[in-house]
């Protein structure tokens, strides 16, 4: 069997800092920012990180709801594909910004993109 994505991008603290990273840049950008107003961004970060381990094959311990859940009420507010894709633009300057190889970055953002149509309600 392959190594997993998650075990190849450097496991439980490659995942920790580029979910970090990725919510600084995010926060700092006025495109997005404002669908974060009334988070608590600490839950969030850990529900991210949680996710994005499991999506990269690593241990499951996501406990949120689903995309098209979750993301509902950000549609109604009006979350649309030019949002989707600065989220995407900050992912993939996350993990190079951290040294990622381009390969494995192409990898995660398949699997970031194969939830944009559950992500915006389509």
């Amino acid at each position: 069997m392959s190594e997993s994505l998650y075990d190849r991008i450097g496991g439980d603290a490659a995942v920790n800092a580029a979910v970090e990273l990725f919510y600084r840049k995010v926060l700092a950008d006025y495109r997005i920012n404002r669908f974060f107003d009334n988070t608590d961004m600490e839950q969030q970060i850990a529900k991210q990180k949680a996710f994005f381990t499991m999506a990269f094959g690593g241990p499951n311990n996501y406990t949120g709801g689903d995309m098209r859940t979750v993301h509902a009420k950000m549609v109604k507010n009006g979350l649309d594909d030019s949002h989707f894709d600065a989220v995407m633009e900050h992912l993939g300057a996350s993990l190079t910004e951290l040294n990622v190889p381009a390969e494995l970055i192409g990898e995660a953002a398949a699997i970031a993109e194969s939830v944009r149509a559950d992500v915006l309600g389509k």
